[in-house]
């Protein structure tokens, strides 16, 4: 007797079967994303150099951010992310991207303190070692310089404030980041990282401050696109595609289906002809982009209670560090802390 729970090939009208094409499958990412890298780098330089005028100074930034960068770089390396590259944003910093289906909770605390903590330690190491000679220096800028630009950097990457390596560390190991206690901590990011942009600008009354309304105006967008996959997401369960899988396990059959729910659903694929026929189109590779967003990620919760608190107490050294060592930290007395 024929297992009648088998799944046959869909028919179409004319009881034939119908023969899905294979999903779409990228290319070899990794030349695109390091040119990508090369391009931002090269944007950010530039103008970067329009504000400091100062080459030197630039360069100096520019290497801090990156050895920050660097640390979020090889600690994802570390634990097997794909599609890996550091990208930079022009008057703002850099990030890395990467790519992973299980997500853990213990990785991610490690990879968002990779960043900041070897920069605070290797400033606090400087810091100590002009104090003992203050004639050290790299070029015209004194090691004291030097040690409070890597601490001051990286100590902002750790405030609790979304998407900064300390918000991001809140969100994804202390409260349900996907939850409406997330939701509602990156609302309030939103505020503070729009009234941080007010106050540097009353502070020091130049427009160029107002540059930091980018990341709140970035979050916005990305909080408004996040809703219309939700959309997308409920269309898809309704019509019984198992989404908890990755791209590679993917059939072709669920792909092509998937697809042409995006096209109907998403603004930004209505230009897009549905299947059939099924031809792949000029947008197809950020159709497959976002059809991987759309597969379940599953965050594994592998942090203890007393990993909780350990992490917290490291966050809180870091933190509290320069303060403990009486460096000069005169930015924040603008806040007055």
């Amino acid at each position: 007797m024929e297992n009648m729970d088998e799944q046959l090939p869909e028919m179409n009208a004319g009881s034939d079967p119908i023969v899905y094409p294979p999903k779409y499958e990228k290319r070899d990412q990794t030349t695109n994303i390091w040119i990508k890298s090369v391009i931002s780098l090269g944007l950010y330089l530039f103008l970067g150099y329009y504000i400091f005028h100062s080459f030197q100074m630039l360069l100096l930034i520019t290497s801090v951010v990156l050895f920050h960068e660097l640390g979020h770089f090889f600690a994802m390396k570390f634990f097997r992310y794909k599609d890996l590259g550091i990208f930079f944003i022009p008057l703002l910093g850099a990030y890395v991207s990467g790519s992973k289906r299980d997500v853990s909770q213990k990785e991610s605390a490690i990879i968002l303190l990779a960043g900041p903590l070897p920069g605070i330690i290797l400033g606090i190491i400087l810091y100590l070692l002009y104090q003992n000679d203050p004639t050290l220096a790299i070029g015209d800028i004194s090691f004291g310089d030097v040690a409070l630009l890597l601490v001051f950097l990286n100590l902002i990457n750790l405030f609790p404030v979304y998407p900064l390596d300390g918000g991001q560390l809140l969100n994804r190991v202390f409260l349900d980041e996907e939850g409406w206690i997330g939701k509602i901590f990156v609302f309030i990011s939103i505020a503070l990282l729009a009234w941080l942009s007010w106050r540097l600008y009353s502070y020091h009354h130049q427009p160029i401050y107002f540059v930091f309304l980018l990341f709140p105006l970035m979050m916005v967008l990305r909080m408004f696109g996040d809703n219309k996959l939700k959309s997308v997401e409920k269309k898809i369960e309704t019509e019984g595609i198992d989404m908890d899988k990755s791209y590679e396990d993917l059939p072709a059959e669920d792909y092509w289906k998937i697809r042409n729910i995006l096209i109907e659903q998403h603004p930004a694929f209505s230009d897009v002809p549905p299947a059939p026929p099924y031809e792949y189109d000029v947008k197809e590779e950020k159709i497959m982009t976002t059809i991987q967003s759309l597969l379940h990620r599953h965050l594994v919760q592998d942090v203890s209670m007393a990993g909780k608190i350990f992490i917290l107490l490291i966050w809180a050294a870091a933190i509290a560090s320069p303060w403990l060592l009486n460096m000069n930290m005169y930015f924040f007395r603008q806040f007055g802390l």
